[in-house]
């Protein structure tokens, strides 16, 4: 078993934070929009002043996040690797939608260096970076309407702010709702929950040596390369500065077994 610090304590606080106030956001703007057809639902001045206040709230814990994602460099974590980019897209797609109800291991394993898969990537990056700034500044320009642009795309005032909101809105609650969901697909159903309320992720020395056997595997073919490249040509030569080396077919070759980690 390794246990590794994945979520520092500024993360964490930003992340719990930033949840409840979601929660507030969804029940206050459902609200606003169905309170006259709906008597479980919040009155419309109640929700309006509830979800003023939350999205003020989720503004500043907003801008809370991105000093210290830039000062720690976890900004990082959220950078998708441009390799084989559509072929692990489709491995980690594959695996949620057909993988996991087989039982099947996870295609790619968090650690300090890699803390989300390659559509972890891809959606936060989208979410964190485009969508979430989009919402905090349509909602403040709702809140101050006089600061909304007179005129976009042929329509005036407020209403494509009102239209952009709404929007990202929905497709910000559908993340979230996957989002819990998909967090239940830990190690055990509460894992991922218990890592983000004490930082730790623990993972089995299985992952790990399925990573070192990927590897291995590399350093094998390498090794059966260069075997193959002496039998069809007699010799390597290698030039290091002046010095030139020559390897043959009569030098010892490593064995491939022996070169595994």
């Amino acid at each position: 078993m390794r246990k590794e610090l994945l979520y520092p304590l500024w993360l964490r606080i930003w992340h719990w934070f930033n949840a409840f106030l979601f929660l507030i956001l969804i029940i206050s703007g459902i609200s606003m929009h169905y309170s006259a057809s709906n008597d479980l639902l919040l009155p419309f001045d109640i929700a309006m002043y509830t979800h003023n206040v939350a999205g003020i709230i989720l503004s500043f814990i907003f801008v809370y996040y991105t000093i210290f994602n830039i000062a720690s460099g976890n900004f990082r974590h959220y950078l998708p690797s441009l390799k084989n980019f559509t072929e692990r897209m489709v491995k980690q797609a594959t695996y949620y939608v057909y993988g996991v109800f087989k039982g099947h291991p996870h295609p790619y394993h968090t650690d300090s260096k890699n803390k989300f898969n390659p559509l972890q990537q891809l959606t936060y990056f989208a979410i964190m970076f485009f969508m979430m700034p989009l919402i905090i500044i349509s909602g403040w320009l709702l809140m101050f309407p006089e600061l909304a642009p007179e005129n976009v795309l042929g329509m005036g005032g407020v209403w494509p702010m009102a239209i952009l909101h709404i929007v990202v809105g929905f497709f910000l609650s559908l993340f979230m709702f996957g989002h819990i969901y998909l967090a239940t697909h830990g190690e055990t159903v509460s894992a991922n929950f218990k890592s983000m309320i004490d930082g730790y992720h623990i993972s089995h020395d299985s992952e790990h040596s399925e990573q070192t056997d990927e590897v291995d595997e590399n350093l094998i073919d390498s090794t059966i390369e260069v075997e193959e490249y002496i039998e069809e040509n007699g010799s390597i030569e290698f030039n290091d500065d002046d010095n030139t080396q020559n390897f043959n077919e009569q030098d010892s070759i490593p064995n491939s077994k022996e070169q595994k980690l």
